[in-house]
C-alpha cells in the first residue's frame, strides 16, 4: 500500500491555488527530487518540510506529471495536473495535428468549452490563435490558467457561457469540445455518459459557429451525426479518439487521420465491402483508425477479407504503405491450442507475437499455454475464415519510412 497521504480527485480550489504559488511550487519540486515518492520516508520527508495537506498536494501532483511525462513526452511535466485531466488529456501530436488544421481551415480564434489540463488549447496558443478555456471545475481551471499563459481561462459551466461566449462571432471562430468521459466506474464509451452531455454537443456541432468535439476511439459509429466529419486518429498505430468536424472544408463523412506520418484517408460511402474469399499470400492488418473509419478499401485494390465482421483483409502480391501492416504467410495451422503448442516447441520459439481478430480468446492467456521457449522468434495471426478458424504463421513486412 502507498505511503502517500490521501489526495481527493478534485481538489478545492485553496489547495489548488496554493500548489501553484511560490509555496507549493518549492514543495512539488522537493517532491519530484525525492528518489521515492511513493515511499514512507518519502512522506515523512515531505511531513517534515510542509503541512500536511500541502505535503499530500505535492506528492501526488509529482506523481501526475511523471504519469503524464510517461503518456506525452518531457513537455507535460511542466503543466499543473489533476488526475482525471491526465486521464483525459489528448496527446502532444493530436492536439497539434488538431491546431493545424484549424488554423489551415482559417480560424483564428478558439473557445474551448471543455478544457481540462489545456492541452489542447496550448497547442492552439502555440499555432498563433486567440484562446479562451472554460471548465467547470474550480481547482482545474486555476491549474489551466497556470499552464495557458497569454490564454482566457474562466471556472463556469460550458452549457451556461457557452452561447455568451461565442455570440455574435464570425465564420473564424470554433468551439473546441472535449466532453469528460469517466463516471464512478471508470473510463465510459457511452454517450450517456458524456459530461457536458450528448444533447449540448449535438447543439453544438449544429450551432451556427465552427465546432471539433473530441470524443473517445470507442464513440459508436451508427450514433454519431451525419452532418459532421468524423475523423478516427491514431498514433503510431494506436486508436487514439475519433473527432467530430463541422469547419470550412470538412464536409459530412468519415475519414481516418494516421499520426506521425499525416497520411489521410476519406472512405467512400457507396464503396462496396471486400468480398469474402479464403486466405491468400499475405494477410493485412489496417491501421485501427482506417479500419474504424470504413476506409479499408482505400489500402489497395483488390483485396478480400478473411471474413465477415473481420478487419483482416488478404492479397496475393505485398501491399506497402502506411494504412496497413502487411504479413507474408508462411504456414498455416489449426487454431486449436494443442497443434499450436506442438508447432512452438518444434520450432523452438522463445520469442512469441500473438494477433487475433473475432475469436473468444486472451493472446496473453494462450501464450502461457502454449509455453514458448528456445532461441527463436515468430508471429502468430488468428482469425475466422471462411474454413473455420485458423492461425497462420507469418512474417511482418517492414513499413517505409514516412
Amino acid at each position: 500500500m502507498s505511503a502517500r497521504l490521501e489526495y481527493p480527485a478534485r481538489v478545492h480550489i485553496e489547495l489548488a491555488r496554493r500548489l501553484t504559488g511560490p509555496e507549493g511550487a518549492e514543495a512539488v519540486a522537493a517532491a519530484e527530487a525525492l528518489p521515492d515518492p511513493d515511499s514512507l520516508a518519502a512522506a515523512e520527508a515531505m511531513r517534515a518540510a510542509f503541512d500536511p495537506e500541502l505535503a499530500a498536494a505535492a506528492l501526488t501532483q509529482a506523481g501526475l506529471r511523471a504519469r503524464a511525462r510517461r503518456r506525452m513526452g518531457p513537455g507535460a511535466a511542466r503543466l499543473w495536473w489533476t488526475p482525471d485531466s491526465v486521464e483525459q488529456a489528448s496527446r502532444p501530436a493530436v492536439s497539434r495535428w488538431r491546431a493545424a488544421r484549424l488554423v489551415a481551415a482559417g480560424i483564428t480564434r478558439v473557445v474551448d468549452l471543455a478544457c481540462g489540463a489545456g492541452v489542447d488549447a496550448l497547442a492552439c496558443l502555440d499555432a498563433g490563435l486567440d484562446v479562451t478555456a472554460v471548465d467547470i471545475d474550480p481547482a482545474t481551471a486555476e491549474f489551466a490558467a497556470r499552464n495557458l499563459p497569454g490564454a482566457r481561462v474562466l471556472c463556469a459551466d460550458a452549457t451556461r457561457v457557452g452561447a455568451d461566449l461565442t455570440a455574435g462571432a464570425d465564420g473564424r471562430t470554433a468551439v473546441l469540445l472535449d466532453p469528460a468521459r469517466r463516471t464512478a466506474r471508470g473510463r465510459s464509451w457511452r454517450l450517456a455518459d458524456l459530461r457536458p452531455g450528448w444533447g449540448f454537443v449535438q447543439d453544438v456541432l449544429a450551432g451556427p459557429t465552427s465546432a471539433v468535439v473530441r470524443l473517445g476511439p470507442g464513440a459508436p459509429a451508427e450514433a454519431l451525426p451525419e452532418a459532421a466529419e468524423a475523423v478516427w486518429v491514431s498514433e503510431h498505430h494506436e486508436l487514439v479518439e475519433c473527432g467530430l468536424w463541422r469547419i470550412p472544408g470538412a464536409g459530412p463523412g468519415r475519414a481516418a487521420q494516421l499520426l506521425p506520418s499525416g497520411a489521410l484517408v476519406r472512405a467512400e460511402p457507396d464503396a462496396p465491402a471486400p468480398p469474402v474469399r479464403a486466405p491468400g499470400r499475405y494477410i493485412l492488418e489496417p491501421d485501427p483508425a482506417v479500419s474504424r473509419a470504413g476506409a479499408s478499401a482505400a489500402i489497395a485494390p483488390g483485396l478480400w477479407r478473411l471474413a465477415e465482421r473481420v478487419a483482416y483483409l488478404s492479397c496475393d502480391e505485398p501491399v506497402h504503405g502506411p494504412l496497413a501492416d502487411c504479413f507474408e504467410v508462411l504456414e498455416e495451422l489449426d487454431a486449436g491450442p494443442a497443434a499450436l503448442r506442438a508447432w512452438v516447441r518444434a520450432h523452438r520459439v522463445g520469442v512469441l507475437e500473438i494477433k487475433k481478430r473475432a475469436l473468444d480468446l486472451d493472446p496473453a492467456q494462450l501464450r502461457r499455454r502454449l509455453r514458448p521457449s528456445g532461441p527463436n522468434r515468430a508471429t502468430l495471426l488468428l482469425s475466422p475464415t471462411t474454413g473455420g478458424a485458423r492461425a497462420f504463421v507469418v512474417r511482418r513486412l517492414e513499413r517505409p519510412a514516412p
